[in-house]
């Protein structure tokens, strides 16, 4: 197996002078994380990693590239003209879906030529992906950049193995929304195209299950959603850190001797640090708030108490990225003006970008440290923080809306938006006695140390490579062309031959209203086909009352069983009742029923002689979950002492006698014809009770996936007509 990681940046950078080429390494958090991974695996695991190199090259270096790159760094780089990147990269990344999933619709963008700019180097990346793709290859596919390229692949390469992680927040339906209606539907169908979607916290998981069910109208089961006939698996998988790289440079003597040098700049003043790039998300101007009320609201920590503000560069192209730094400026001159003493600036500041053997001495010098995002993905400074704190001393003050903030709950939490509550955190960080720092910094250590990257990564991977043995195991029941001349072969002699056939969903697909799902002409043909096979006896077996079977059924000579299995018409004869049921519950459901129908729009309640059923396919899907559960649970102990059954079906819920199903009726008309040879065919819970009920000989076949008594699968009502035609001929 070879694994083929896919992101918007390769981890490389590509320097060019004096006409001659060099490629070098390069960092930052997913680099760093994923490499880390791969360092444990790299004896037995082939991989190739694709991307963006960073800029446009011209064509002979862009193949010294491809060649040179793939032999050192197991790279391969993608293309992206300049021209289209700067509309992609800088617009609708960066000015679309960035501020929008980070919760600043203000500065969110909805720029056409954007989209349109997405979906080409989505394209490209699907090309490139094309270029280099192996029969067997699983592929990993990074971040928000390339949301759509899953479902592109997926559309190419039917089998191939797809996960794809989001390292930044997914926003609830609410901020989602806000795009518009073919943008956000095609971005949650893109990633559908993956078998596996992994996120960071239960939280974004959870937004992106209720996003699918609003928008696509998709429900789930325990994170699994049924799609395009694929089961696809949602999940969380928390991102750490490579504990024991920072812990190892944390330990250095090295370590000591910059922390010494830098300790004489600041002399016996407590250090309170802040690291981020650059970026509104991270509330560093809030911060800078916080600090200064801080200083105002406890003045005997004046001349007491550093800040140490790192602002790492990033997206300067970006006009909200310069106001930001401008402003980041201004207040900590103010700050400074208005507090410094001639021996004591309150903040020290630099606006650079610093590796990891300068930033860990930092981190084991300052008291406490400032991670105090409006939002964040994970944020692994927190995580840096903690593996870096070889004496276990110092305190993390985080958000609350930082990924983190789910598993280092030991830490000072605060509401980033709240400037007192984070003033109060800073004087509770700087006089915290010893003794609580380190029993909480031991607890967030041992969790630290223990889901690393390299157990997230192998988490992930695993998973992944679950979901590929269901995958094939749910394939093993899917219909092929060995399976399908089987059955043709055993249904094409002179035996007696019986055919159950469900209806909707079997037949014909499911409609908006049930009145609309009448057969076609060319669905009534092949029954009639079907009914003039030779020793061969078909059955309609379906929900719908007796009424509407026979007026749908006119011109067919089929026997039908209506209602469930209530009422049987052998092909020929009258109708006749199979089990005399009384029907004095309905009088006292149908208000129960009637009232929820009142508080769900778009709900109503069928009528049949033996059962009642409660229809919310037309309803708000996210609304529907929660009335159904109530109606479920009203209706379960209303009836605990009734002989009646409370069923759900596909959109449905049904309430109907006990004793009447399809596997009952199934069983007396097998009694009645004693066929040879049996096919059932249906596709939700009333079809299981049929198949359970069938001889062991008996070919059984659910349409769609999922668990099921079925002996085989077809994908949807087109497969079982085509299958139907097959078996006619």
């Amino acid at each position: 197996m070879r694994l083929v990681l896919i992101s918007n940046r390769l981890p490389i950078n590509i320097k060019e002078e004096n006409g001659r080429v060099e490629i070098l390494p390069s960092v930052g958090g997913l680099v760093t994380g994923v490499s880390a991974y791969l360092d444990t695996v790299r004896d037995s695991l082939d991989y190739v990693w694709l991307g963006w190199p960073g800029r446009e090259l011209s064509q002979e270096t862009l193949e010294f590239v491809k060649m040179e790159a793939f032999q050192k760094y197991n790279a391969f780089p993608v293309q992206i003209p300049e021209s289209l990147n700067e509309k992609f990269y800088y617009g609708f990344c960066n000015k679309t879906i960035w501020p929008l999933f980070h919760y600043f619709p203000t500065f969110t963008e909805y720029d056409p030529e954007y989209w349109d700019a997405y979906e080409k180097v989505n394209q490209i990346f699907l090309e490139s992906v094309s270029e280099i793709i192996q029969p067997g290859d699983m592929i990993w596919i990074h971040d928000y950049h390339l949301l759509l390229l899953p479902g592109l692949l997926r559309k190419r390469f039917p089998n191939v193995q797809i996960g794809f992680f989001l390292h930044i927040p997914f926003p609830t339906y609410e901020i989602f929304r806000l795009l518009p209606a073919v943008w956000r539907k095609n971005l949650l169908a893109g990633l559908l195209g993956a078998d596996l979607i992994g996120f960071h916290t239960h939280d974004y998981t959870q937004y992106y299950l209720h996003c699918i069910l609003r928008i696509l109208g998709l429900e789930t089961n325990f994170g699994e959603i049924i799609y395009e006939n694929r089961l696809v698996k949602v999940d969380t998988f928390p991102m750490g850190i490579d504990f024991e790289k920072f812990a190892r440079i944390a330990s250095n003597p090295k370590s000591d001797e910059v922390i010494l040098e830098n300790r004489r700049a600041f002399g016996s003043t407590r250090l309170i640090l802040s690291v981020d790039r650059l970026d509104y998300s991270k509330g560093v101007y809030a911060r800078l708030e916080a600090f200064e009320r801080f200083l105002e609201k406890y003045p005997h920590w004046k001349t007491k108490a550093n800040l140490i503000l790192i602002v790492v560069p990033s997206r300067e192209e970006v006009d909200q990225y310069q106001e930001m730094k401008k402003a980041i400026d201004e207040i900590v001159g103010r700050i400074n003006g208005k507090f410094a003493t001639l021996d004591w600036t309150p903040i020290r500041y630099q606006y650079r970008m610093l590796n990891i053997d300068e930033l860990v001495p930092l981190y084991r010098m300052s008291d406490a440290i400032l991670v105090t995002p409006f939002r964040d993905g994970m944020n692994l400074v927190a995580k840096e923080y903690i593996a870096s704190k070889t004496d276990k001393k110092g305190v993390l003050i985080l958000s609350e809306t930082a990924g983190a903030s789910k598993e280092l709950g030991e830490a000072i939490i605060v509401n980033p938006n709240n400037i007192e509550e984070m003033a109060d955190a800073i004087l509770e960080a700087l006089e915290m006695e010893e003794e609580e720092q380190i029993q909480r910094n031991t607890v967030l250590q041992q969790r630290t140390k223990r889901y690393d990257v390299v157990r997230w990564a192998s988490d992930f991977m695993k998973t992944l490579d679950l979901r590929k043995t269901f995958q094939n195991k749910l394939k093993s029941k899917l219909i092929d062309k060995t399976i399908r001349e089987k059955i043709f072969n055993q249904f094409s002699n002179n035996k007696k031959k019986l055919i159950f056939l469900d209806y909707d969903g079997t037949l014909v697909p499911f409609q908006k209203k049930p009145e609309l799902a009448f057969p076609s002409q060319e669905l009534k043909s092949l029954l009639v086909k079907l009914s003039r096979m030779e020793n061969t006896e078909i059955i309609i077996i379906s929900g719908r009352d007796r009424e509407t079977l026979i007026d749908w059924m006119t011109g067919v000579d089929v026997s039908i069983v209506a209602e469930h299995g209530a009422w049987i018409r052998e092909r020929g004869k009258d109708w006749r009742l199979f089990k005399q049921a009384p029907n004095d519950w309905k009088p006292r459901i149908s208000p129960i029923l009637e009232q929820n129908s009142d508080r769900l729009p778009g709900s109503f309640v069928e009528e049949k002689n033996f059962s009642l059923v409660f229809h919310y396919r037309n309803a708000d899907p996210e609304l529907a979950e929660v009335r159904v559960k109530e109606l479920t649970d009203d209706l379960v102990n209303f009836t605990a002492n009734m002989d009646v059954s409370v069923l759900q079906g596909n959109k449905v819920i049904e309430v109907k006698n006990t004793g009447i199903s399809k596997g009952y009726a199934g069983l007396d008309l097998i009694e009645i014809y004693k066929p040879d040879e049996i096919l059932s065919i249906g596709d939700d819970w009333t079809d299981e009770d049929l198949f359970r009920a069938l001889p062991s000989h008996a070919v059984s076949i659910k349409v769609g996936l999922g668990p099921s008594n079925a002996t085989y699968n077809l994908k949807d009502y087109e497969e079982v007509r085509e299958f139907l035609n097959g078996i006619s001929s």
